[in-house]
């Protein structure tokens, strides 16, 4: 969902640790001020789709909008840096609504781990034999045993990351799905994932799991030798990403289908 971005009066400033981002961020300190995260309407990002993500976590919970300005290597969920007129850049943006994951994952000891992503939940076989899984849907079995280099869920947002590059679909970002995308699946060979609806709970389950070890990872949090995994939206968690007219994250999904 987007709608507009109110105007900020504080900024706080957050930044990776490349040369371009620090330098970034000791200019628009001295231009703009720099408040406490706490303190702030508005926090901005500088640096690479890495540092999005991070600042996306760290702040999950502070109903603070995010504004990201490109400072690194990889852009996608960033706008493009400037020093000038940041407040009114800021003021003008355009403000999309997202959703993360929370992921449930079940170890080899019956410990449950609780991790949210912003992109996807991947499952990856951990040693060189493939993973064998069971797939269920609102606790209905959808797949008896899919045998692959593992699966993942992904939302809207993380549709053309790494869910685009295991050629699962596009999502548009105010689609109310998930992909289900397999990871170079051998069996069935026909299959290419599914799209199911965001309010639906999937559960994965590792067969075998003592010869057939298996990893579950939310974004950047990594369970290991897991057991079973849930996986679904949640809602109840509202993120504020802030994008310049014309280049707000709808229009480049959109344009991504086409090849730009």
């Amino acid at each position: 969902m987007s709608r507009p971005a109110p105007r900020p009066q504080h900024v706080a400033f957050v930044a990776s640790q490349t040369p371009e981002a620090r330098d970034a961020y000791a200019r628009l300190e001295k231009a703009y001020g720099n408040a406490a995260p706490d303190k702030a309407d508005v926090i901005v990002a500088l640096g690479g789709d890495g540092l999005m993500l991070q600042t996306l976590h760290k702040f999950m919970n502070s109903g603070k909008p995010i504004y990201g300005m490109h400072r690194g290597t990889v852009g996608f969920l960033m706008n493009e840096y400037a020093e000038e007129k940041l407040f009114e850049r800021i003021a003008a943006a355009h403000m999309t609504v997202i959703h993360p994951l929370v992921m449930r994952a079940r170890d080899a000891h019956g410990k449950i781990h609780e991790h949210r992503a912003i992109n996807e939940v991947s499952l990856f076989r951990q040693s060189a034999q493939a993973a064998h899984l069971r797939i269920l849907v609102d606790g209905q079995e959808r797949m008896a045993e899919l045998i692959a280099d593992g699966v993942m869920v992904a939302t809207p947002a993380g549709s053309t990351a790494y869910n685009l590059s295991a050629q699962g679909p596009i999502i548009p970002i105010n689609a109310p799905m998930l992909a289900l995308t397999p990871i170079s699946p051998f069996r069935p060979r026909r299959w290419r994932g599914a799209l199911l609806p965001d309010k639906a709970k999937v559960t994965i389950e590792v067969m075998e799991a003592d010869k057939r070890p298996v990893a579950a990872v939310a974004d950047h949090d990594e369970v290991r030798s897991v057991r079973a995994v849930d996986v679904a939206m949640d809602h109840g968690v509202s993120i504020n990403m802030l994008f310049d007219p014309g280049h707000n994250l709808d229009e480049r999904i959109l344009r991504e289908q086409f090849g730009f």
